[in-house]
Formats: C-alpha cells, structure tokens, sequence
C-alpha cells in the first residue's frame, strides 16, 4: 500500500510539475512577444495627422536573442495593411489591452500577440493593430527538456519512497519478527506468559495470546489429571471383574454357563486392553509435544522390555530371543521408546502360534539405530501394510485375537516424534518383520 502510494503520489508530481513548467513557459514567451508588439505600438506618432512607425530593431531581435526561434510581425491600421506579412492570422480584438493565439502558420506552429490603441488622424479616430509571432519549436523543446527533468524528479522521488517505506515498513514489523520468534522457540509445553517488548500499538494482541495460553495452560493441566485418573479408575475395576470372573469360571459347572463366562472373560479383556492402549496413546501423544531428551543405551533397553515380557510369552508357548545386539545409543525419551519396543513385542506375542520363537535384532545402518522384531506368525497382508498405522485399523488375520488397532499407531507417533520411523514387511518364509529406525 505504501509503495502504491508512492507511486501514485509520483505521478501527480510528474504531472504538476509538467502543468507549471508549461504554464511558466508559455507566460515567459508571451511576456516577449508583448514586450516585442508594445515596443513597435510606443514608436507610433502622428506626424502631421499621418501615423508614423520607426520599427525598433530590439523589438523583433529579443525574440531571436531568447529562444532562437523565426519571427513574423504584421501592422495594420483599422483594416489597411501597413507592413509585415500580410496573411499572418489576425486576432479578434478584446477588452484586454494584449491579446494571445495559438495558431499554425507556413506549416509551424506559431504564438501571436496582438495589441492595439488609438490614434487621431486626419481621417477621424484610427486604431493601430501589431500583432507579432513566434515559432513553437524551442518552447517545445524547453518544454520537452521539463518533461524529462520532472519525470526524473517523479522517478527519483518514488524510489526515495520505497525506500523509505520498506524502512518504515520493516521497523513496524520487527516488534512483530521479535514476538513470533520468542514465541516460536518455545516447546510446545512452555505456555508461560509473552513477556518481549512490544509496541504500544500490539499490547492487545500480547494480551489475548497471553490469556489463550492460560487458558491452554487450564485445559491441558485438566485433561492430563483427567487421563490420569481414568487409567486408575477404568484399569482396577476391569482387573477386578476378570479376577471374579476366572473365579465363577472355576465353580459353574454346564458347560454352556462356562461358556457365556469365558465370552465375558474375553469382553472384559477386550474392554481393558482398549481403554488401557487409548490411555497410552493419550499419554504419548502428551509426552511426545515435550519430549525427553536423554541419553538411552538402547541394547539394554531391549533386553529388560524382553525380561518385561518374558511371562506373557511363556504363557503362550512363545520364546523371545535376542540376536546380535550392537551395542548403541540415542538421544531420546526412554519411557516413550521402551513403550514402543513393548507394543511391538506385544503384537508379535499374540500374532504368533504356540511353539514357536521372536527374534529381536539390533545394529546400526545409514545413520540410524535400526530394531528388527521377526516373528513366525501369520504376516501381514501385502494390500493392508499401509492401512496399519492408522487408528483403530486392524488387518484381516486380527479375528479371534483382543486388540484395540492402537498399538501400531503408538508406535508411530512415537518414532514421528524421535524423527524415525517404522517398517512393517514379510519375512521371506513366513512371520512378519518389524523395524524400527531411530536416528543416532
């Protein structure tokens, strides 16, 4: 907007410069060309009742002397031609004592003035007209020679003022580089108050920003409290009813009793892992806005989530191996990555028949810490790989087997938020392979 302003505020002074130059110009020559007309009308006498003109050799020749410009003169009496060019166009007279004309003549053009006054003859009053003229050419060429100069001024004038206003324009907005940059290298817990100075024009901006981040602030302590609490309140009342459950289980005796406990066993169990996977991604997705950075020996990470789960797996018939375990180290949260080894584990485990063995590989490629979890089970399905990773999605040989589709999608947020990532594949046999890549 400014630099259109500029550009607007140019060209007017383009133009009103050019309007005055070629009013000052014009007046300059029409003040000669009067000056020349009223010298040749004040050597006028009557000499015995005739009117006598000795024609002033300064009044044509300031003409010349001023703009090298050719000159033409006509005097008349009433209507008689006297000297001069007798077809130079002539001026109707006026009540003004000297009158101006824009005209063409022998082809150029030409400014004429007239001037007339009276005179006693013997003949009764007469009236004495001298017109004189001046060719165009240099005033055009002056006024050529203004046009350039005041489109230089216009020109030189704009670019002073976009110079001005992209200073003036990044003055403003400096204040405003300086708040978003304090507020940018914030991390996405640290809703503190804005504290930067601000002009007093921005203080109510600082204002409402200050007070939606109280408000954030509010909202999310209420929402951790209340995950908090949900997974406490929703964990031990579902841990209860399995355990009385398992108990009524081993006192029924029909058969088709035993079963409607088992499904109810088995609901419980579905209804438990659900919650306890949407309070665990609920708790990543918090963590994960301000993650940890620390140190993380990742090979024995691994094998304690191994030991972790090394009961849930005998309970199956599953053995969980270690093969190779480079020795490694990243920079990361160690809840959230043994969380997602865990979720990785945990599916292998329940993915897997009786009988056989997982197999948990690390070693370091390309940059990355690269977690390789190969199991014996049922594989992926080759067109469902990429539905996976998201929520709630689970593949066709997920029936019969209590999940939420959660865990994977844990998994990748968290190696998201480490700058990593996963890989769901096939082994060449059979069984599916993991991997996680955790940048070193």
């Amino acid at each position: 907007m400014l630099l259109l302003s500029a550009a607007g505020i140019a060209i007017l002074l383009y133009v009103v410069v050019q309007s005055v130059a070629e009013q000052i110009a014009q007046e300059s020559q029409d003040n000669i060309l009067a000056a020349s007309a009223i010298s040749i009308l004040d050597s006028a006498r009557v000499v015995e009742g005739d009117i006598s003109i000795d024609l002033p050799y300064s009044s044509l020749s300031m003409l010349d002397s001023v703009t090298d410009e050719r000159a033409f003169y006509a005097i008349r009496l009433n209507d008689e031609f006297l000297s001069g060019y007798p077809d130079l166009p002539r001026i109707a007279a006026t009540n003004d004592a000297t009158a101006f004309q824009s005209t063409t003549y022998l082809g150029e053009d030409i400014r004429i003035a007239s001037t007339w006054r009276s005179f006693s003859t013997l003949e009764g009053q007469a009236y004495l007209e001298i017109s004189v003229a001046q060719t165009l050419t240099g005033l055009n060429q002056s006024i050529a020679r203004i046009s350039r100069i005041s489109l230089a001024i216009g020109f030189g004038f704009f670019l002073l003022s976009m110079v001005v206003a992209m200073v003036i324009a990044q003055s403003t907005i400096r204040p405003l580089h300086r708040l978003t940059g304090s507020v940018s290298r914030r991390g996405p817990s640290d809703l503190r108050p804005v504290a930067a100075p601000v002009p007093t024009e921005m203080a109510p901006l600082v204002t409402s920003l200050n007070s939606l981040m109280t408000r954030l602030q509010k909202s999310l302590s209420r929402s951790e409290d209340f995950i908090a609490e949900a997974a406490h309140r929703v964990r031990t009342p579902m841990a209860i009813v399995r355990t009385q459950a398992e108990v009524t289980l081993r006192r029924v005796e029909k058969e088709e009793h035993r079963q409607a406990v088992r499904e109810m066993i088995r609901a419980v169990d579905e209804s438990s892992r659900t919650a306890g996977q949407l309070l665990d991604h609920a708790m990543v997705s918090f963590r994960t806005d301000d993650l940890a950075r620390e140190t993380i020996q990742l090979d024995d990470l691994i094998v304690d989530t191994v030991n972790r789960l090394h009961p849930i797996s005998e309970l199956r018939d599953v053995e969980i191996k270690t093969h190779k375990l480079t020795r490694t180290k990243i920079q990361g949260d160690p809840i959230l990555v043994q969380n997602a080894i865990q979720n990785v584990l945990d599916n292998a485990v329940k993915y897997t028949d009786a009988d056989t063995k997982i197999t948990v590989m690390l070693d370091q490629s390309d940059g990355y810490a690269q977690i390789r979890v190969q199991d014996e089970g049922r594989g992926f399905d080759d067109t469902e790989i990429d539905q996976l990773l998201q929520r709630f999605e689970r593949g066709k040989n997920a029936d019969g087997i209590v999940g939420s589709g959660l865990g994977l999608t844990i998994v990748d947020d968290i190696m998201r938020a480490h700058g990593g990532r996963i890989t769901l594949s096939n082994n060449v046999g059979e069984g599916a392979c993991v991997t996680l890549s955790f940048p070193l």
